[in-house]
């Protein structure tokens, strides 16, 4: 018989279960399910085989528990955009407008640095904070992407990790004409690498690729069966640039190349006319919400009220620690719902659930991820995090949607499961060594001026 919700009859056979997330109060992030209270999450292997009220079956003789009593069991969080091995430098360029702060100081700086070793290091360490802050799959881009996978497969998370490129030397391609070659090459050694990991292009934005590199970079993601990401119209003087250079706002600019499909994942996108917002909604294609990186640089605040009365599911993301200064989704998630309110002066825009879904279910959905992961439920991926409900500031729980957009923090995470292994339980760290990896960054840090 399948896996029911309903108590097994005595000649009911069931699937046993591995691991047993038990007791607590469950967010299955299916489309109209409410939450369910003393429930249990069954999984065996990496997929999820029941959801069931607590105690409803004895549970087998040496299978793993996770006690869940007093907690949230959820979907893990899903970051949309990150730059994973910045963490390297956090706080290092801080209150500089955006042009200033990337042309003469991130550049230079990852020019010195931004070697492959420190690449290493720097994307153990956002693994790390992104498993105790309760995300269990994000996008990430950036450059010599073979160190990034080597971290990201040894933490056990889930991730869309682009190779950069970009018309300038960068990091590992020192002459722009190589970087698609390079881009095609790294795809090739992980394409059949790993389920958890996926690679692809990160194309850094309209403005420093060529027309000739975006369209040759998505033929390179759609041969292949995959993302290409981008950002886009992050500031006003990229889109007055786009304009100048080809007469076209960046949104048609894209639509014109061919390259604004169901491939493209965007970033930002704060910057944009009704018309672009329609045309991105016809193509398809995805948009990742960044609100604090937006504000830090003074980018702007996108329009994401528009983009849901359209039809737009944007995922949110934090985009890297130089710009942010943290990977932490739920402190995204609270500044995503009040920005969009404050912005829009509307207090019920950008609702606690609306966010949550940004975080969850539309994150997996814009990363290609619909029907696998986001969600709890039977057949899904065992991607799911245990937030501890105990805390002063988790106390009274009248909403647990809410508490967790607006009242939990990323230190609340007390369990992460991606999967179906646990990578942290109550707050231990079990893929990675904590002390090493901070010690090496820590390390790193004193070289960089």
């Amino acid at each position: 018989m399948p896996y029911s919700t309903e108590k097994p009859g005595p000649h009911s056979k069931i699937e046993e279960p591995d691991l047993i997330i038990e007791g607590g109060t469950l967010l299955t992030m299916v489309e109209g399910d409410p939450p369910r209270y003393n429930t249990s999450v069954h999984i065996k292997r990496d997929r999820v085989i029941g959801v069931i009220p607590s105690g409803a079956i004895p549970s087998p003789a040496g299978v793993e528990i996770i006690k869940a009593e007093n907690c949230i069991v959820m979907p893990g969080l899903v970051n949309g955009h990150c730059h994973t091995a910045m963490t390297i430098f956090r706080g290092y360029a801080d209150d500089l407008p955006l042009r200033e702060w990337l042309f003469d100081k991130i550049f230079p700086a990852e020019a010195a640095h931004a070697t492959p070793e420190n690449i290493y290091w720097g994307a153990l360490l956002g693994c790390l904070e992104m498993i105790a802050s309760g995300t269990t799959s994000f996008m990430d881009g950036y450059f010599f992407q073979d160190e990034t996978v080597r971290a990201v497969h040894e933490s056990g998370l889930r991730a869309l990790i682009g190779q950069g490129v970009i018309d300038f030397p960068a990091p590992g391609v020192s002459d722009p004409r190589e970087n698609l070659r390079r881009a095609g090459e790294y795809i090739g050694r992980y394409l059949q690498f790993s389920d958890l990991i996926t690679p692809g292009i990160f194309c850094h934005s309209p403005a420093t690729c060529s027309a000739g590199t975006l369209v040759k970079a998505m033929d390179l993601c759609m041969e292949n069966s995959l993302p290409m990401q981008i950002h886009l119209s992050e500031t006003l003087d990229e889109v007055h640039e786009i304009i100048r250079k080809t007469g076209k706002r960046p949104v048609i600019y894209l639509n014109d190349l061919g390259v604004l499909n169901k491939n493209l994942i965007a970033a930002h996108a704060i910057h944009l006319s009704d018309e672009e917002f329609e045309t991105i909604s016809q193509k398809g294609a995805r948009i990742v919400h960044v609100p604090e990186s937006n504000m830090k640089l003074s980018s702007g605040v996108a329009r994401v009220s528009d983009m849901l009365k359209i039809g737009i599911k944007p995922g949110i993301g934090t985009d890297g620690c130089a710009s942010n200064n943290n990977l932490d989704l739920f402190k995204e998630m609270d500044t995503a719902a009040k920005l969009g309110k404050v912005f829009t002066g509307n207090p019920v825009n950008m609702s606690a659930a609306t966010v949550l879904k940004m975080a969850t279910s539309w994150g997996a959905e814009s990363m290609g991820l619909k029907d696998m992961t986001g969600t709890i439920e039977r057949g899904r991926k065992a991607d799911i995090i245990v937030v501890d409900a105990r805390s002063p500031h988790m106390t009274p729980l009248y909403n647990p949607v809410s508490s967790i957009v607006y009242s939990a923090n990323g230190s609340d995470v007390k369990d992460v499961v991606v999967n179906g292994k646990v990578l942290m339980k109550d707050r231990e760290f079990l893929t990675l060594d904590r002390e090493e990896i901070m010690d090496r960054v820590r390390a790193i840090s004193r070289g960089i001026k």
